[in-house]
Order: structure tokens, then sequence, then C-alpha cells
């Protein structure tokens, strides 16, 4: 009977102290959280944003990107906390090859204080990020076609910014790269004796690059694709109604020669 009792009481003292273990693990936590909670509390925020800054003029970009999201993450409540987020943005812009991130800052600021002072300088770098990812005209153009987008809608809204004219520069820039790409797609077309399809690459430049250095080139290989399908009324009626843009590239006596022989050639064959 007295073991049976002893052996109860080692029961209970093994499953009190496995209480207070839990109780301890428990309140350890809780402890821990607080101070946690409180050590964040602690941030001093206007010394974290201007360590950032300081970092930044020094061009220490991944020490500025350090402090500057420790102050948007902990006082994303306050006005602090999104001017934080603009150089969050800078940090990334100027580090170079992080556009990409850098837009993602911008554009967060943009949706979340659009009466911020820094939402026009803002978005200006977004046009800036995507005209300088934009890549060489034979690449895929989806950057390009992007920055175009977003610096036509920067000129509309701010129309007296001073970084107008450079933003309609780096349009005509844009629009050049993608009427290239256009105009070499229809050359590769022809080489592949696909003229249709050519001429539909001719036609891009015509209807939408109307601005460019292509637009005469596309005309004249517009009436070339005719030629070469044999359509000389479509051709004649062609040339007939773009002859000027033939004229400006001088190129009208080759053309005229096209007609004449009823095919197409280079005009080293004209000499």
């Amino acid at each position: 009977m007295r073991g049976k009792f002893q052996a109860q009481n080692l029961i209970e003292r093994t499953i009190l102290m496995r209480i207070a273990v839990s109780l301890i693990f428990c309140i350890t936590i809780v402890m821990s959280g607080c101070a946690g909670n409180k050590s964040n509390r602690d941030i001093d925020y206007e010394s974290e944003f201007e360590k950032g800054k300081i970092a930044l003029a020094k061009k220490k970009y991944v020490r500025a990107q350090d402090h500057f999201n420790r102050v948007v993450i902990a006082a994303s409540h306050t006005e602090l906390g999104d001017d934080a987020m603009y150089y969050l943005g800078e940090s990334y812009f100027l580090s170079k090859n992080e556009y990409l991130l850098a837009i993602a800052e911008y554009d967060r600021l943009i949706r979340r204080m659009p009466f911020s002072p820094f939402v026009e300088k803002a978005r200006y770098r977004i046009c800036e990020s995507y005209v300088i990812m934009s890549p060489k005209y034979f690449r895929d153009q989806t950057y390009s076609e992007k920055a175009i987008e977003k610096l036509q809608e920067y000129i509309d809204d701010y129309p007296n910014s001073d970084k107008r004219e450079t933003a309609q520069e780096d349009i005509l820039i844009l629009r050049g790269k993608l009427s290239n790409k256009a105009y070499e797609s229809g050359v590769l077309y022809m080489k592949m004796e696909e003229y249709k399809a050519a001429m539909l690459a001719f036609k891009q430049v015509t209807d939408l690059y109307y601005d460019t250095d292509y637009i005469e080139l596309a005309h004249m290989k517009i009436i070339a694709c005719h030629i070469e399908r044999d359509e000389f009324d479509q051709a004649k009626t062609y040339y007939d109604t773009n002859h000027k843009h033939i004229e400006k590239i001088k190129m009208d006596d080759l053309v005229d020669a096209w007609f004449e022989q009823k095919r197409v050639f280079d005009r080293i064959e004209l000499e």
C-alpha cells in the first residue's frame, strides 16, 4: 500500500514538473515577444532615415537600403515611412541593375501616397528605369513599349515639367527602335520570300511609326513586295500615292526602273 502511495506521488510530481516547464517555456516566449515589440518601438526612425540618406550620398547603396527598409517596415504609418519608401527606390535605382525593385518601391509610394511631394519624381524615375532597361532593337521590346507608355503619361500629367523635352526625345528614340525592329522583320520576311508577311511588317512601320527614319524605306519595300507578287497595278497605285516618300530618299529613279523591267533589283544594277 505504501509503495502504491509513493508511486502515485512520483507520478503527480512528474506531472507538476512538466506543467512547470511548459509554463516557463510559454512565459519565455511571451517575454521575448514583448521585448521584441519594445525594441521595434524604440527604433529612432529619424536617425535611421538620416543614416540612410548619408549612406546613399556616399554611394553605399546596400547599407542605405537596410536603413530605409527598416523605416519603411517599422514606420509605414508615418510620413517619414513614406519618404523612406522614395529613398529606398532611389537606393535601388542608383545601384544599377536593380531597376525593377526601384520601380516597385516608386509605384508603391505613388499608390499609397498620391499627394506625396515625391510622386512626380518617382513617376519620372519609373520612366527612366524602363528607358534604361530598353534593349537593342532586335530583342524583345516590352520595356521599350512600357517606357513609351509611362513617358507619355508623365508628359500628359506634368505638361510644364522641366523633364518634358527629355521625355519627348526619349519617346522618339524608343519609337525609332520599335520601327527598326518592325522594318528588319519585313526585310527578313522578304529574304524568305514571304512577301505578304513582309508587307504587314512594313505596314506597321508606315501606320504606327510614321515619325521615324524608316518610314520612306518601308514605303519603298511595300512597292517591292507588290512587284515580287506580280501585283503591278497595286504597286503602281501605291507608288503614285506615296511618291513623295520615295523622292525624299532619292530612290524614285530606281523604283521607276523596277516598273520598266517588272522586277526588283538593287541600285548597283541600275548604275
